[in-house]
């Protein structure tokens, strides 16, 4: 189905409209190849839970992304590392029970694609078919090659990630910005071309200089989707918790938070216990 915008500009007798956009019902690896074609942008938001995936799946959200970020921000670990495969699993099944429209990808934990080929197969295998998500998502270009070309071989879609890659954050050492020097932005703009030619659908830049973003998005037919990547990629993502407030720790110049949960969550939580101490909670009302 399309919808045109009734907007029409008058400019020298000449009629201008809008281009038309599409609207989907299910977005798909294919969805998302139109919407880099027609110009549209493609919005992704990471959940690991059921009740906010349904929330985020119902606000038109386009890809939802169980990331490994659930290390942190629902386990209190400091990296992405300590994460399992059975984990992820559990998060990414809970997510898709709550998703209707947005497509569903699912991080291949730390450890289970790097070394051997066959184990990130079998890893990604027990995801697709224990969790009923869409994709998986593998980070790293050169080194993991085999493993992401035995993965879509198979048939299963995978999502790139390059630049600031968290499951290598010992080797990097901080999480700075990627791709600053020259011969690291070129290895980028390598890989960024290498990623699709082995088949993956669309990659997430995150952390390195816009205008290495967009040589990288003009680059290449599949999606790019930045995280503090500028505004010349195809699509965005950031982390629910923190666009929402609730980590106040994590504030990189990237972020944009769209509201304080943090504070009003902790304010309605207070006030439940108040109304419970002063026996103001169940009123008359709130009881059979």
């Amino acid at each position: 189905m399309y919808t045109l915008k009734k907007d029409v500009i008058f400019a020298n007798t000449k009629v201008i409209m809008s281009t038309p956009k599409k609207e989907y019902s299910r977005i798909t690896t294919n969805s998302l190849s139109e919407m880099k074609q027609n110009g549209e942008k493609i919005a992704m938001l990471t959940a690991y839970d059921y009740t906010l995936a349904n929330i985020i799946d119902r606000a038109g959200i386009d890809i939802i992304l169980v990331g490994d970020s659930a290390s942190n921000v629902m386990a209190g670990h400091e990296t992405t590392l300590p994460i399992t495969l059975d984990h992820m699993i559990y998060h990414a099944a809970s997510v898709v029970r709550g998703t209707k429209r947005a497509l569903v990808v699912v991080d291949l934990p730390f450890g289970t694609y790097q070394s051997d080929s066959k184990e990130a197969l079998r890893s990604a295998i027990r995801i697709m078919k224990e969790s009923g998500a869409h994709a998986v998502k593998v980070e790293g270009g050169e080194q993991v090659k085999d493993s992401i070309e035995r993965i879509t071989q198979a048939g299963i879609p995978v999502m790139g990630h390059l630049g600031l890659t968290p499951q290598s954050i010992y080797k990097f050492g901080s999480y700075t910005v990627r791709a600053r020097e020259e011969n690291e932005a070129k290895q980028l703009l390598n890989e960024v071309k290498l990623i699709e030619k082995i088949g993956c659908f669309g990659i997430v830049l995150e952390k390195i200089p816009a205008l290495v973003a967009k040589k990288a998005t003009d680059s290449i037919k599949i999606p790019t989707i930045g995280i503090g990547a500028g505004a010349n990629v195809d699509g965005q993502v950031l982390v629910l918790h923190d666009m929402l407030g609730m980590n106040k720790e994590f504030s990189p110049r990237f972020l944009r938070r769209y509201c304080d949960l943090d504070k009003i969550i902790h304010e309605a939580i207070s006030q439940y216990g108040k109304d419970v101490k002063s026996k103001n909670f169940p009123n008359e009302n709130e009881q059979y």
